[in-house]
């Protein structure tokens, strides 16, 4: 085998402040089936979005070293917040193709919405950025952006309060808002909120359309992977490790939360101490 071919052969990572960048891990399990991935999920310093921007990507930093120990021919940086404070500059350090959340999310706004309203639920850190706003007034300067802070969504998703009525009470009061101000689009501006889809989507009514992140980034990821000619053209063969998993603590709680959404499940997730990185 040449090293061309094993370069097209090595994986994807992925990498996300916890849980939540597994929603785009498992988009890229079923839209890209012949791709390998290293997903690393930093359990021991969530959340990112209260700490500041120097914070995050000195985090970021560390990871992407890590995930260059992997092989990995390109890296998804699978959280908001991270999209939002480092990918910019990690970009200019890493010659490594690489994607954020953020961009892909917000093109898809832009193509869904009429009136030309879109709303961004995300964490504190991503709409203090305002990086979803920027991006989408460069691109179409009629637009409006509304976006609002759900702190206590990632907490939720994490504790697998996806349908409940606790749940429901606190969606209706940070939603209420957004209601108020027309949008006719809605960005889920946090990996972890796919998981409240179906709750989003039940208050904002059948107005509004609901962007997932997550699918638009392994769409987008497919595009990149193709552009720089490193798509894996056969599925890996049997014996293969397809999906390697390594967290900075709290492997158990990881794994099993891994497997309630992920369409295979998780044999092991690896601790390893990242900030040797």
């Amino acid at each position: 085998m040449n090293g061309q071919e094993e370069w097209h052969n090595s994986p994807i990572g992925v990498f996300d402040s916890g849980v939540g960048g597994l929603t785009v891990a498992r988009e890229i399990m079923r839209q890209l089936p012949n791709e390998r991935i290293v997903y690393f999920g930093d359990t021991a310093r969530v959340p990112y979005g209260s700490k500041s921007k120097e914070t995050v990507t000195r985090f970021s930093r560390q990871i992407v070293r890590f995930l260059e120990t992997q092989q990995v021919k390109a890296i998804v940086v699978a959280c908001n917040t991270a999209s939002a404070y480092a990918l910019e500059d990690l970009e200019k350090e890493v010659d490594i193709p690489m994607i954020g959340v953020v961009k892909p999310g917000a093109r898809a706004a832009l193509s869904a919405t009429v009136n030309g309203k879109i709303g961004v639920v995300a964490t504190e850190a991503t709409i203090n950025s305002g990086i979803y706003s920027r991006y989408i007034e460069e691109h179409d300067s009629s637009v409006s952006v509304i976006g609002k802070a759900c702190p206590l969504f990632v907490p939720l998703v994490e504790e697998g309060l996806w349908e409940d009525p606790v749940t429901d009470e606190i969606a209706r009061r940070y939603l209420a808002e957004l209601i108020d101000s027309g949008i006719d689009t809605l960005i889920l501006g946090c990996t972890h909120y796919p998981m409240l889809r179906s709750t989003v989507g039940k208050i904002m009514g059948e107005g509004v359309t609901l962007v997932n992140p997550a699918y638009e980034t392994a769409r987008e990821l497919k595009a990149l992977l193709t552009e720089h000619g490193l798509e894996s053209e056969h599925r890996p063969g049997l014996g293969t490790e397809l999906y390697r998993f390594f967290v900075s603590d709290a492997a158990d709680k990881f794994q099993r939360f891994a497997n309630s959404i992920l369409p295979y499940g998780i044999l092991s997730a690896r601790v390893i101490r990242i900030d040797e990185f």
